[in-house]
């Protein structure tokens, strides 16, 4: 197979006018990707031409080519938490994905680079610099990951969700945008408490054992409370038949579902949503204005789930369990003492609400204009 290819079934138009070419770089995770799309969306809407830089085995070769944009394909992995002869294929790979960025940035004309961090946004953010195309960054997390932290000073604009982030770039060049989040959670209303208390459990598309094994242990105690509740789990494909089988054991009102595709209808039916707390969720409680009980996910990247439930937790906005914490006895726990204290949790709704950023994939758009014609 060769070095790269490029993957896309309807090429872009060309451009006209002002309208410019912008290189997306980051990938590996829909926490990269889905964001990126939505700014690339927003881009392509105002007559711009985007195009992705990224890896094949990440999932942006599966959801880029859907929605229309062309993927190159370079060859790159991490640098950190890797073993000594991942970093070494690495560093052997980081001169030729560079240089084939920097030939990307120049045959295409490119205006500016938009990098939502990761180790696939290395090469062509380096490319970019030496080239001296403006790049645009879009940090969502508190603590900046290692790319975004190595190249913060060298940034035209960092585009930040938490106010504490900007001090990772240098004076003058943050922006409290957010990250972009449909609009199906920014239009959910405040709920009206009814006669159950619904609890929605996500540890996102995959599951997490964490969360699945504390909610199993807590279910027997919400039983034996008789605490009216209702508990939705979304327990990835995994762990979802074992759990199924045991929660119907437990005779308490709800459901274990291995996936939930209708993510703002399940939050707007629910009371209190149990979660990890990567860049996306945190988003997403905060455009829907949900309290939350945020347990992170302790490997992540630079502790930066850690980072971002601790700024929840400080704004109102969430409980902080640790991921060490977490049992079945803690969840039942606070759980049932926020049940029983209805404006503690709109206290909560409201913080979160309050750390909303509408607008994020508009703003983000604008900003590469900006840097393109500075």
């Amino acid at each position: 197979m060769s070095e790269r290819s490029e993957l896309t079934t309807s090429p872009q138009p060309p451009a006209t006018g002002h309208a410019g070419a912008f290189l997306f770089a980051g990938g590996g995770t829909g926490g990269h990707i889905i964001p990126a799309l939505a700014v690339a969306r927003e881009l392509r809407r105002r007559g711009h031409q985007a195009f992705f830089v990224g890896t094949e085995r990440g999932l942006e070769s599966k959801l880029v080519p859907r929605e229309g944009f062309p993927l190159e394909l370079i060859q790159i992995g991490g640098l950190k938490r890797v073993g000594f002869r991942q970093r070494l294929a690495t560093l052997m790979q980081l001169p030729i994905s560079t240089m084939y960025s920097s030939r990307l940035l120049k045959s295409r004309g490119v205006s500016a680079v938009f990098s939502m961090g990761g180790y696939v946004a290395g090469p062509p953010v380096i490319a970019a610099l030496i080239r001296r195309v403006p790049v645009v960054v879009m940090e969502p997390n508190a603590v900046p990951g290692f790319t975004n932290r190595r190249i913060a000073r060298y940034v035209r604009r960092a585009l930040i969700t938490f106010p504490e982030t900007a001090r990772y770039f240098p004076r003058g060049r943050t922006e409290l945008t957010g990250l972009p989040v449909r609009d199906e959670f920014f239009s959910i209303p405040p709920k009206a408490r009814g006669g159950k208390f619904n609890v929605l459990i996500t540890g996102g598309s995959q599951g997490s054992r964490t969360l699945n094994q504390a909610a199993q242990q807590s279910w027997q105690m919400f039983r034996a409370a008789g605490l009216p509740v209702r508990i939705v789990h979304q327990s990835g494909h995994a762990a979802a038949e074992e759990l199924r089988a045991a929660f119907a054991e437990s005779g308490l009102d709800g459901e274990v579902l291995p996936f939930i595709a209708d993510m703002p209808a399940a939050f707007a039916l629910a009371d209190l949503v149990v979660c990890r707390s990567g860049a996306g969720a945190v988003a997403e409680l905060a455009a829907a204005g949900k309290p939350s009980i945020l347990s992170p996910f302790p490997f992540a990247a630079d502790d930066h789930q850690l980072r971002n439930a601790q700024a929840f937790a400080r704004a109102g906005a969430a409980r902080l369990v640790e991921d060490r914490e977490m049992t079945g006895e803690r969840l039942f726990e606070i759980v049932t003492r926020l049940a029983a204290d209805a404006a503690e949790l709109a206290r909560m709704g409201a913080a979160a609400r309050g750390l909303a950023h509408p607008g994020a994939a508009r703003r983000a758009a604008e900003a590469l204009e900006e840097a393109a014609h500075a």
